[in-house]
């Protein structure tokens, strides 16, 4: 046994799961991306959009203001409060007088065996009148969006007759950390499970994102709500694998700048807090979890520090060296086509992959523990790997 074979293991190893991402990538090619467009008011159709909040008084206004410049189809503005202590319910108060449409609902105390995220979600959905209002957008407090949002979203969802819209929502980033450690992170969704701009047949393709997500009203009542996502770290995701199990029609699409979001204050806090949900782990997920890691750790992270290592070995193994070479190029291809998500970079977005090895261990790491905290709560997932 030559020494070079356990980097020509490696190798074999790395093109299988590459076949298996390029295939994806690849019926993922020019995926459909919204415009913004107006309803055409005359089907009558309504929306009622949930905000679940738990101290979010310095993030929450840009959210409301956006919201407030929706059009007649968005006819109640649902913010729920989870026991906010930072004067989020103020806030909300004072925007409920400029706004007829904007309710406050305390949904404090959160119960223990609840994610507090779902809880708020559920509790706004109680609280939806039935009767007039057809559609269920969720929105996150962190989120921006643009007057026809709500429209656009509408009108694809009708024209497409689906149950189910997500939106892959413009990312803001606030310093050169972030512009490190953020991209490397989004990218692993790529690599996973291919670009946005499609609906999904199969409960293993499927991508959402909690940010922004319109429902048919009529699919979140067959499950009263979002009751059955009570135990999972990624609600989002598993309350569209459960629509596509079932039948119903979801998409996820990018919208441009019709919604863009600023997650997190720093990138300690995404190592730490995306990477809670980003595994996407459920109890839909089966093998995909490891397969979808192994994917990210042999074809994302590992050609770039394997090829240098290659080359400071002066290895002559050329086959190795072209296939983790071609690899590193797709790499970079990515990072050219994932800019996009970010209207604004800083220089250290560029250097992003230098960070996917770690991100990977993060993400290897974080889908094993079961046992979660976010804001001081704990959330235990339920389901096995």
């Amino acid at each position: 046994m030559g020494k070079g074979y356990p980097f020509q293991l490696i190798t074999s190893v790395q093109l299988f799961f590459a076949v298996r991402v390029v295939w994806r990538m690849a019926k993922g090619g020019g995926g459909k991306r919204l415009q913004a467009r107006e309803t055409a008011q005359a089907t009558g159709e309504q929306v009622a959009v949930i905000v679940p909040v738990l101290n979010e008084y310095t993030r929450l206004a840009p959210c409301l203001e956006g919201l407030m410049v929706q059009g007649s189809e968005v006819c109640e503005i649902l913010v729920v409060d989870g026991g906010s202590t930072d004067g989020t319910q103020q806030l909300v108060t004072a925007y409920a007088q400029r706004d007829t449409r904007i309710r406050l609902i305390d949904a404090s105390p959160i119960p223990e065996d609840w994610n507090g995220k779902v809880w708020g979600l559920q509790t706004g959905w109680k609280a939806v009148v039935p009767t007039t209002n057809n559609w269920v957008l969720i929105i996150d407090a962190d989120a921006r969006t643009k007057p026809l949002l709500a429209s656009t979203l509408l009108e694809h969802a009708r024209s497409a007759q689906l149950d189910g819209l997500s939106v892959a929502t413009q990312q803001e980033l606030g310093s050169i950390g972030e512009g490190l450690v953020h991209p490397a992170l989004l990218t692993t969704l790529v690599y996973r499970f291919g670009a946005p701009g499609r609906e999904f047949q199969r409960v293993q393709d499927v991508q959402a994102n909690g940010q922004c997500f319109l429902f048919r009203r009529t699919a979140l009542a067959r499950y009263d709500g979002f009751a059955s996502t009570r135990f999972s770290v990624s609600e989002d995701v598993t309350m569209a694998r459960m629509l596509v199990r079932d039948g119903y029609r979801v998409g996820f699409y990018e919208a441009d700048d019709l919604v863009s979001v600023k997650m997190y204050e720093n990138w300690r806090e995404a190592w730490q807090n995306w990477t809670r949900s980003l595994p996407l782990h459920d109890h839909f997920s089966g093998t995909q979890t490891a397969l979808g890691w192994l994917e990210i750790l042999l074809v994302q992270a590992l050609p770039l520090p394997l090829l240098l290592c290659l080359l400071f070995l002066r290895t002559r193994d050329w086959r190795i060296l072209t296939a983790n070479g071609v690899l590193v190029a797709m790499r970079l291809g990515v990072l050219v086509g994932t800019a996009r998500a970010y209207p604004r970079r800083p220089w250290s977005y560029w250097f992003s992959p230098l960070c996917d090895l770690l991100v990977a261990m993060q993400l290897g790491r974080m889908a094993l523990r079961r046992k979660h905290t976010w804001r001081g709560r704990t959330v235990i997932r339920r389901g096995s790997l």
